[in-house]
């Protein structure tokens, strides 16, 4: 799209939306920021996608940074990285190093960027008999501490956010018990909240199954606003798009968590068959998605302590990872325009008058027929960004450049 076009977009969304609702979503985007993961740029995956590393991985958190920093400056959306603790901050992979989060810190604010949420990292070594579900005390509390040191780093050096997933359950019948299972898992989690500072706020993730396919100690949202109530303090409930049934209605969670007050986050990605792994596709169900945290004002609103996490988590493992970092949040900004543009009060009178029809083809002109590419466009030219980061990006000669030097 050129600058032309945009223009001349833009004056017939005017017409068809009116000109207040189309500025209201240019600005929206342009205040719209999201976390972007450190892990989509490095080493990640392993056996999972047959060794596989697109060229020019990044082979250190310095690279990751550095890739982060272009893909900042290319969408002027992500100034803040996700960090994973046992990924980012460890020598080992094992124990998690505060003075390596410390130089991360730095090496970040070298590059105009800022440590975002941290994942302590309990699915690598010594979790195989669950975390922090396991019965042998002594391994959930070696995860209880990495999960302490990452609030602390939270605190002195990140957004104030910790974002718990954990790989616990099982895959057979009678492998665990399963209350006893949840009880550990609760517990623990008490034990944590009471050892991080309650101006940090604690996300619980959960996910339908994998790697338990039997049964998941946080299979859905239901699990995770339990234990959020029982830890009480500064918790909410993260949302992983990837982490559901096909048969979900995640709009309705959205609005649910809105309708409880509860403080949440994103993880945003696109499912195909099951799990995270694919960067964000435009589809109806984001664009709903969307217009429930727009309508529910938990995103881009004026008073920040409103606003909920938001956050990409994906990793794949054929495509260029830049392109697809940059294409999710292309994705993002245009799903949050659309959402921008529907028209809350007509839509509220066509329901009091149970038109339902009406009401139906009402919100779809604006989240499945509207062309907000003038908007999304817009928003970046008064920003002094280009209109199409993915091409500029191409043309920038980047992976050209770290094709040639990260061997």
């Amino acid at each position: 799209m050129t600058e032309q076009q945009a223009k001349i977009g833009l004056q017939s969304l005017e017409m068809e939306f009116g000109a207040d609702r189309v500025r209201a979503a240019i600005n929206a985007v342009k205040k719209f920021s999201i976390e972007i993961p450190s892990w989509i740029f490095g080493p990640f995956g392993g056996g999972r996608f047959g060794e596989y590393m697109p060229p020019g991985a990044a082979r250190n958190i310095s690279e990751k940074l550095d890739d982060a920093a272009v893909v900042n400056k290319l969408t002027g959306a992500t100034d803040e990285v996700a960090m994973h603790m046992l990924w980012d901050f460890s020598d080992d992979g094992y124990v998690g190093s505060y003075k390596i989060a410390k130089e991360v810190a730095e090496i970040a604010a070298e590059r105009k960027l800022k440590i975002g949420s941290i994942s302590p990292t309990y699915f690598l070594r010594g979790s195989h008999r669950n975390s922090y579900a396991a019965d042998e005390q002594s391994t959930a509390d070696h995860y209880i501490d990495q999960t302490v040191l990452a609030g602390r780093i939270a605190k002195d050096f990140g957004t104030d956010l910790v974002t718990l997933w954990f790989p616990d359950g099982s895959n057979y019948p009678g492998q665990v018990e399963l209350r006893r299972n949840y009880e550990n898992l609760k517990k623990n989690l008490v034990t944590t909240r009471t050892q991080i500072p309650n101006d940090v706020w604690i996300l619980i993730e959960y996910k339908v199954f994998e790697p338990g396919t039997y049964s998941t100690t946080i299979p859905d949202w239901g699990t995770a606003f339990a234990l959020m109530k029982a830890m009480g303090g500064n918790t909410g409930v993260l949302v992983d798009l990837g982490h559901h049934f096909h048969s979900a209605n995640i709009e309705q969670i959205v609005a649910r968590l809105v309708a409880e007050n509860i403080r949440s986050g994103f993880h945003f990605n696109t499912r195909y068959a099951a799990d995270d792994d694919h960067a964000v596709e435009p589809s109806p169900e984001m664009a709903r998605i969307f217009y429930e945290l727009v309508s529910g004002k938990v995103i881009v609103n004026k008073d920040d302590s409103r606003n909920w996490a938001y956050m990409i988590d994906q990793c794949s493992g054929r495509e260029n990872r830049i392109h697809a970092i940059i294409h999710s949040v292309d994705t993002l900004q245009h799903c949050l325009a659309k959402a921008m543009l529907v028209d809350q009060k007509a839509m509220q009178e066509l329901q009091a008058r149970d038109d339902i029809i009406l009401a139906n083809r009402l919100f779809n002109d604006a989240l499945l027929y509207a062309d907000v590419r003038p908007i999304v466009a817009t928003a970046r030219l008064e920003q002094l960004l280009p209109i199409d980061p993915i091409a500029a990006y191409v043309e920038s000669g980047y992976q050209a450049k770290i094709e040639k030097n990260r061997i």
